[in-house]
């Protein structure tokens, strides 16, 4: 089922989100609705505030764009009560990132091109291990939002004052896209 994407000023995307029991009703059917969710929004990465569940669960289907990547061919994992334990800030690169919940907003955003990061898989497997890459940059934009951030949260104080009206008009329902949101009430 395709669920409608929560937007920038909706609280739930300002809360930490909670590591789920394992036995969280109806998990499978969740991580399938947020594949399907994302899917639907030409997403690569949906994290669960996005669709108004303050949990530790992020789907990431990188399969869209394998033409460019050949190693993400057929990528597509859910990453549950995932966190981030080490930030490699040796190498950073900087590169646009976009939001579904920010919809038509794009920015530069520098972030660690290494992370060593824990994670339960779909079959409630533990795993540990560095991922860098492109990879990399979408688990840290996705856990940003377990983490009550979004991505308009790591630019500078300029760059923040010259979107203020976009994000103003986000606050206002004043958006375009083709997917259905949930935006704040104005």
């Amino acid at each position: 089922m395709v669920l409608p994407i929560y937007t920038y000023g909706q609280p739930v995307l300002r809360k930490v989100a909670e590591d789920i029991p394992l036995d969280y009703p109806d998990l499978k059917e969740l991580i399938q609705n947020m594949f399907e969710t994302n899917t639907n929004s030409d997403g690569v990465g949906l994290a669960a505030p996005q669709i108004g569940k303050s949990i530790r669960v992020v789907v990431v289907d990188l399969d869209v764009l394998s033409d460019t990547f050949p190693e993400y061919k057929d990528y597509r994992h859910a990453f549950i009560n995932g966190h981030i334990l080490e930030y490699d800030d040796s190498e950073t690169e900087t590169m646009e990132e976009g939001c579904l919940s920010l919809p038509g907003l794009h920015e530069n955003v520098t972030r660690a091109k290494r992370i060593y990061v824990k994670w339960l898989d779909e079959n409630l497997v533990e795993h540990k291990e560095w991922i860098d890459g492109y990879l990399a940059r979408v688990i840290q934009h996705e856990f940003d939002h377990l983490e009550g951030r979004v991505f308009t949260d790591r630019l500078s104080p300029f760059r923040k004052q010259m979107i203020k009206n976009k994000l103003k008009a986000l606050l206002q329902g004043k958006m375009r896209c083709h997917y259905r949101v949930k935006a704040p009430r104005t």
